[in-house]
């Protein structure tokens, strides 16, 4: 599902806005879900990133939809902004210039594969997201990571090594989905 333009402007206020309510109030923006479009209120998993100067500021979000898309995009920049752990909260001087990416995940779907390179061969750059579990570990690249790790083998290692494993581990336990992406701002 593509959004129009006028729908990928409208969430890309909102998660301004949340991010603004939350520099005022301590608290994310309260919308009201009869203020949107059909297509705004569906349940979708979505990502916030917040950059400066082209360099991660924080990143928060939800690899299952379980709230409705404008709900979960004004959570999510909040959340990115001030609950990121690898970061300190935004300040408000900082609010000029960041620059807001959001991340609308199709379902996620198991990936077949019989070994490792089997995997690396199915690997679409720049169109998969993944997400890797294994036992308890589990870590997800967006597929905008492509951009920093543009070749197959250097994705999955370091998507291995945020999962909290050895980025040469490899073990018939592992598993692994894909998702889209459609990416505004």
């Amino acid at each position: 599902m593509s959004l129009n333009k006028e729908n990928r402007q409208r969430l890309l206020d909102l998660a301004k806005n949340s991010i603004r309510q939350g520099l005022q109030t301590g608290l994310p923006i309260k919308i009201d879900l009869t203020d949107y479009p059909r297509e705004l209120t569906e349940l979708r998993a979505t990502f916030v990133t917040l950059e400066i100067n082209h360099q991660l500021r924080g990143c928060i979000g939800m690899l299952e939809a379980v709230r409705p898309l404008a709900e979960d995009i004004a959570e999510n920049a909040y959340s990115a902004a001030f609950k990121d752990p690898r970061f300190p909260p935004l300040e408000a001087d900082e609010l000029d210039n960041l620059d807001i990416h959001l991340s609308i995940l199709t379902p996620a779907e198991p990936v077949t594969f019989t070994s490792e390179q089997d995997l690396l061969a199915q690997l679409r750059p720049g169109i998969d997201g993944l997400i890797l579990e294994e036992g308890h570990r589990r870590g997800t690249f967006l597929p905008s990571v492509w951009e920093q790790l543009p070749e197959p083998e250097q994705f999955l290692r370091h998507l291995k090594q945020k999962a909290g494993l050895a980025s040469d581990y490899w073990s018939k336990n592992i598993r692994i989905y894909r998702y889209q992406a459609e990416i505004i701002g």
